[in-house]
């Protein structure tokens, strides 16, 4: 990316110079990348600020321009991402679309009967994320396909967490619309990609307008550099070393869970099991102890959340873990911790030691005895 904030400034829309065809070209060759990652061709990606804003142009953008057909259904799971429960209520509230939400069982798959059963040609899409980013879930994505398009409806899919967790080399030829971020890949922030089918460009209505940039879907000057980056990532996740790496990653992720539920305190798996999850994602309930108060003692050695980064700042339990069954009390004991590709077998062991030492303090200094009880 450095090049690409001094040397090499120049504007990718810049049609009458040398500069502006080499950073053109930069642009062009990342969306290569990211296309090859799924599947797709380069004309087909339209990059936007991020996936929040790539689910907003797939959702909100199909939404207003169909608003006066006759499909006025719109189907999403009920453990999306906040940005797309959000959407749906803009799309109810003011478009006059009927929004339903697609129940999971209590490993957060979407129970395909009831998807089956609510499915008909006034269905306008169906949107379920690829992979969950609480509890780790892994979607089959093909069979999902096979039943949302057999009703003619569009199958829009949230894939921010999927690069890390899963191969998405044909992810293309699974659905119409699909949303990735460059941050949730190791790219830079401030960049993602929405994936439109060459055929359904003219039925998506821009969010932002301007000089009719990316094919008139998203107007305004590319970041070249962030651009870049993206692609770059794309490419490291679009390689053999891809696959072994979430191979090691997940043999990292089952030990950590292991060694800490071999810990004298209640501490429980929430989730799917190892080979149906993101392999670095694990969510874990300490019984009897309030998360925060957990997350608060690790300071500032550690970092986990009660959460989605985007609505940890919100005082209500997680929907997601609400969706798969929790009750209130239940999800707010639970923590997300998240093992990434820099992670070593000696941080989880650090890691481990300071939990553990983490509610010893917590156990002691409580007044409410039912720790100790749990504890015991």
């Amino acid at each position: 990316m450095t090049p690409y904030f001094a040397e090499s400034f120049g504007n990718p829309h810049s049609v009458d110079h040398s500069i502006g065809w080499q950073a053109a070209q930069a642009v062009d060759a990342a969306a290569n990348h990211i296309a090859d990652l799924i599947g797709a061709d380069a004309d087909e990606i339209v990059f936007t600020s991020g996936a929040t804003e790539a689910n907003n142009l797939a959702l909100l953008g199909l939404g207003r321009h169909e608003a006066q057909g006759k499909r006025k259904r719109i189907l999403v799971s009920a453990i999306e991402h906040k940005c797309v429960l959000e959407i749906g209520r803009i799309l109810q509230k003011h478009l006059g679309y009927c929004i339903e939400y697609l129940p999971v069982d209590s490993a957060g798959f979407v129970d395909l009967d009831s998807l089956k059963s609510v499915l008909a040609d006034d269905v306008l899409a169906v949107s379920i994320m690829a992979v969950n980013n609480e509890i780790g879930t892994i979607q089959d994505i093909p069979k999902l396909s096979e039943i949302i398009k057999s009703c003619g409806a569009l199958f829009h899919c949230d894939a921010a967490q999927a690069p890390c967790a899963i191969d998405l080399r044909h992810f293309s030829q699974f659905v119409d619309l699909l949303s990735i971020s460059g941050h949730k890949m190791y790219g830079p922030k401030g960049i993602g990609a929405l994936f439109i089918r060459r055929d359904l460009h003219g039925l998506i209505e821009p969010l932002v307008y301007g000089g009719g940039q990316q094919h008139n879907l998203r107007s305004g000057t590319m970041p070249v550099q962030l651009c870049v980056g993206m692609g770059a990532a794309a490419m490291i996740f679009d390689s053999k070393e891809a696959i072994e790496e979430r191979t090691m990653l997940r043999r990292r992720t089952e030990e950590f869970v292991h060694k800490l539920i071999s810990l004298q305190w209640p501490i429980s798996l929430i989730g799917p099991s190892s080979e149906q999850r993101h392999p670095g994602n694990t969510n874990l309930r300490f019984a009897g102890f309030d998360a925060h108060d957990i997350l608060g003692a690790l300071q500032p050695h550690l970092a986990a959340s009660t959460g989605s980064a985007c609505t940890s700042g919100i005082p209500e339990p997680s929907h997601v873990l609400r969706a798969i069954g929790l009750s209130n009390d239940e999800a707010e004991s639970s923590i997300r911790f998240s093992i990434g590709r820099g992670t070593t077998d000696a941080d989880l062991e650090e890691a481990i030691a300071l939990i553990d030492r983490s509610l010893s303090r917590l156990v002691d200094r409580s007044p409410l005895q039912h720790y100790k009880q749990l504890a015991g």
